[in-house]
């Protein structure tokens, strides 16, 4: 639906009520990917596509049908015809799978808050039941609005579905997900199509080592946008780092602070160098990013320390310091070095403790955070 995000928060502006078809299934060859929209309103207005011309006709059927007799949200599949290529159906051989259901702006206030993070240019991500119960079909939960309101759905399903939007938020991915299917959740399985408007998240490499190489590529798997940036050109090189986005040739400091970050965004100090980690590190610790981590034993770590502190770095920036770099996993190749930094990155994100989950109590899974917002029932 954030396809047609500009025109569904006009017709927001102006309480008009619409029917949204939404992809949540593709099976073989398809035109459109999961979460593509189109969006009829009462006076018969479409917005949007989702087949590049296929099956739009049908649709736009179904969504008047249910604009002029109401009842809940229904899916509907379009596939090949054998018989005739030009009948309701997919030329390209592949099968879509439909969600329509009635959107009345009254009836799902929150989701006009989602449409407006999107514009705002704000990471937003929509988990909408796509499959499932009747009565939990087409129910949408926003996660990244300022504002906390009481959720219709069950806490446990609110929680997970909370916890796979954001996980998909910070890769910066729109993906189907299940979530239910036991007796303490849901009975059934839910289907949840996660629709994510957001950049990848940054992880910020510097130094150009051998554990830079097998960083990135574990930062790549994760779903960051890898940069690695060193100041020596002989060693930086698209060669020497074929999984980074981008390989830079700066000095460290300058360029991290002409570059953008955000709360999401790993620095992972890999240098050795005082020259380049004194300023890097300064820098970094000043900025509002996740994770700032730096490579070196625990004497190069109080050497760093006591250097930071003669650089009149505050003490509440430098608690912010993960060094010696990595979780105790008794690392010691590149590859196995990359899984203790990013294990790290991945606690201190999720603000766990990075203990084995058998030596923990509790839910393993976080509580659902103040950041999400139910935005509607899935009926008018």
């Amino acid at each position: 639906m954030l396809n047609i995000a500009d025109a569904l928060r006009r017709w927001y502006g102006e309480a008009r009520t619409f029917a949204l078809a939404t992809v949540v299934g593709v099976q073989g060859s398809a035109p459109l990917p999961l979460g593509t929209s189109m969006a009829v309103d009462v006076d018969g207005q479409a917005v949007g596509s989702i087949s590049g011309g296929c099956v739009e006709g049908a649709v736009y059927d179904l969504c008047q049908h249910l604009l002029d007799e109401g009842g809940p949200a229904q899916r509907a599949r379009f596939g090949y015809s054998d018989d005739d290529a030009f009948a309701v159906g997919l030329t390209c051989g592949g099968e879509l799978d439909v969600l329509v259901q009635r959107i009345d702006p009254a009836a799902f206030p929150h989701l006009d808050d989602a449409l407006a993070a999107v514009d705002d240019a704000r990471p937003t991500a929509i988990a909408q039941v796509v499959d499932g119960p009747e009565d939990l079909l087409g129910r949408m939960l926003y996660v990244g609005g300022e504002d906390t309101h009481p959720s219709v759905l069950p806490d446990t399903l609110s929680r997970q579905m909370t916890a796979q939007a954001q996980a998909l938020l910070f890769a910066g991915r729109t993906a189907l997900v299940e979530i239910g299917g036991d007796a303490v959740t849901c009975p059934e399985t839910l289907s949840v199509l996660v629709h994510v408007h957001a950049s990848r998240p940054r992880m910020l490499i510097f130094g150009a080592v051998d554990f830079a190489a097998a960083l990135s590529r574990a930062g790549r798997f994760l779903g960051y946008r890898v940069t690695v940036c060193d100041a020596r050109p002989v060693f930086t090189t698209r060669a020497r780092f074929p999984d980074a986005d981008e390989v830079v040739v700066d000095w460290p400091h300058r360029y991290l602070g002409q570059t953008p970050v955000d709360a999401r965004t790993a620095v992972c100090v890999l240098t050795h160098d005082t020259k380049f980690d004194i300023p890097l590190l300064r820098e970094a610790l000043s900025l509002p990013v996740g994770y700032v981590g730096a490579m070196g034993s625990r004497r190069t770590h109080d050497h760093r320390m006591r250097l930071l502190r003669e650089a009149s770095v505050p003490e509440h920036q430098l608690v912010r310091l993960h060094s010696p770099i990595g979780l105790d996993l008794g690392a010691s190749s590149p590859e196995e070095t990359a899984i203790s930094v990013v294990a790290e990155i991945l606690a201190a994100r999720n603000q766990t403790t990075g203990l084995p989950l058998s030596d923990l109590t509790g839910p393993i899974h976080a509580a659902w955070p103040k950041n999400s917002t139910l935005v509607g029932s899935g009926t008018p």
